[in-house]
């Protein structure tokens, strides 16, 4: 890890359990995606889905499904991702992050029983808009969530749960669609969405024994609320004076960031040294539509049918178990490699796997040899993605100060979600046989969005590794170049700490209580 982080906490994993536990249950929401991702792709190669939503095809003598429905299910829901997470920002500044959890469960069991109970296409689209917007929130609130409560040097791994629960998502998406798909009843799907309801349920009842997110608190102005809050994530066992600084490097930066306070933040966040917080966010966000996950993800079981590969269905989980092996790969050299590096890597091995099977079905389109590999390559391309995703998360929702973090990111997210649309929407056009029918060549145009991604991120994106949200905040307002961001020191930051400290110290030396008073309870005396 850095040497040059001023972050006052014991810098290990033990005494920050708790915080972390509390985290990977936040980000039991992005299962959710996960699922949704699995399960419907493998709807549109379902007789029992089909039957209800697709058409007999006469000649093919075979259930199919029109390329406009089949376009509209996928992308709908990508929709309202799009709408909720532009929305998380008023929302967030006014209820916080717990409401919007909640709301989101809310959301998610009025679209999961609209789509259960109906067989009419209009209400489905209805229902996965709805859905969309509930899945956005999920997201968007868990992870900022996870950001504003993390210890820095622990942040990765925490966000890191939110790729792991996403990608355990696919794997049981993808495993209940194969259990289900040779039903020829309307059970075929039914039962595959009756799981969305059991993560908002778990979900709703652990947030009311949860904190709300310290750093939010202390921008409403609740300064003892925050205090609590953050007590409350800590481990007993931590030292009140880390605590205490902590907390006087919270107060203190974001006292100095909200000095734009009573300016609409909608404005705010494209000015001065905000503008470019707020493009690399996008940027950085956008990493997971540019890399052509969006198709790849959506279209598995589909394309694997189309390309002739028997038992789609078990290649599909195959391809989700790597996805989650890419995941566990990540967490376990999260804390020890550079966000750049993997960022960049990352990139151009995605880019890669998107080229060879694209070349290959150029040269021997449709062969059994050339399902094969498009099979592999795809998969590799899943556990590259996966491996580097949480990265592309944790830059995008570091970049933004305190204030304006939900609106920032809130947008990033939205304009991700945007061109997965996109990808979603656009590629039936060149994957479909009664379309384009470019199968795999379709790689060649996310090669080259791949290369652009990786030279982005060689020279734009600033390395973050281990340093507070107030150390980053500091290098931003400080102009700091990107490649210049790991060797920085930050003198202001590290004073507002050593504050905290001497304040901690100096307490102590007057708190005449005996040392069996609870942790908690001292840190507030302190106050």
């Amino acid at each position: 890890m850095s040497p040059l982080t001023v972050n006052p906490l014991k810098q290990d994993t033990l005494s920050h359990v708790k915080c972390i536990l509390i985290c990977l249950v936040v980000t039991l929401g992005s299962l959710q995606y996960g699922l949704d991702y699995a399960l419907v792709g493998g709807f549109l190669s379902m007789p029992g889905f089909l039957k209800v939503f697709g058409y007999y095809d006469e000649a093919k003598a075979t259930w199919a499904i029109n390329p406009t429905v089949q376009q509209l299910i996928s992308s709908l829901m990508t929709i309202g991702t799009f709408v909720g997470s532009l929305l998380v920002g008023p929302l967030s500044w006014k209820f916080g992050r717990r409401v919007g959890l909640w709301s989101a469960s809310l959301l998610c069991y009025i679209s999961t029983a609209i789509m259960l109970g109906s067989s009419s296409v209009g209400a489905l689209y209805f229902a996965r808009l709805l859905l969309g917007v509930s899945v956005g929130w999920f997201m968007t609130f868990a992870q900022l969530y996870v950001y504003e409560t993390s210890p820095a040097h622990l942040r990765a791994i925490s966000l890191g749960c939110y790729q792991v629960t996403l990608s355990i998502g696919s794997i049981i998406g993808s495993a209940i669609d194969k259990g289900t798909s040779t039903m020829e009843s309307r059970r075929a799907y039914q039962i595959p969405l009756a799981i969305f309801f059991v993560v908002p349920t778990v979900l709703s009842i652990c947030l009311f024994f949860f904190p709300e997110s310290p750093r939010w608190l202390t921008v409403q102005g609740r300064t003892q609320d925050a205090r609590k809050a953050l007590s409350r994530l800590r481990n007993s066992n931590i030292d009140p004076a880390q605590l205490q600084a902590e907390l006087a490097t919270i107060e203190k930066s974001t006292e100095e960031q909200l000095n734009t306070k009573g300016k609409p933040a909608w404005i705010e966040m494209w000015r001065g040294t905000n503008l470019r917080r707020t493009l690399l966010s996008i940027a950085v966000v956008c990493f997971h539509s540019g890399n052509g996950s969006s198709w790849i993800n959506i279209y598995t079981t589909y394309y694997f049918t189309i390309a002739g590969v028997k038992d789609a269905f078990s290649y599909s989980i195959l391809v989700s178990c790597l996805g989650f092996l890419g995941v566990l790969t990540s967490v376990c050299f999260i804390r020890y490699v550079d966000r750049r590096q993997v960022l960049f890597w990352g990139c151009l091995a995605c880019g890669l796997c998107q080229l060879v099977p694209a070349i290959t079905w150029s040269v021997n389109p449709g062969s059994i040899n050339s399902g094969k590999v498009v099979v592999a390559f795809i998969a590799l391309f899943t556990f590259f993605y996966t491996m580097y995703a949480p990265y592309a998360w944790l830059l995008g929702g570091e970049c933004p100060n305190n204030a304006l973090r939900p609106f920032t990111f809130g947008v990033a997210t939205a304009a991700n979600f945007l061109f997965n649309w996109l990808g979603t929407f656009t590629a039936p056009y060149f994957i479909n046989p009664a379309e384009l029918n470019w199968s795999a060549k379709y790689g060649y145009i996310w090669f080259g969005s791949n290369m652009i991604i990786a030279a982005f991120v060689f020279f734009f994106v600033p390395e973050t590794r281990d340093r507070t949200l107030e150390e980053i905040h500091e290098m931003f307002e400080a102009r700091v170049p990107a490649r210049e961001f790991k060797n920085y020191v930050c003198e202001k930051t590290g004073a507002f700490a050593a504050e905290g400290m001497g304040q901690a110290g100096s307490l102590h030396d007057d708190d005449s209580r005996s040392p069996s008073d609870g942790q908690e309870v001292n840190i507030e005396s302190k106050a």
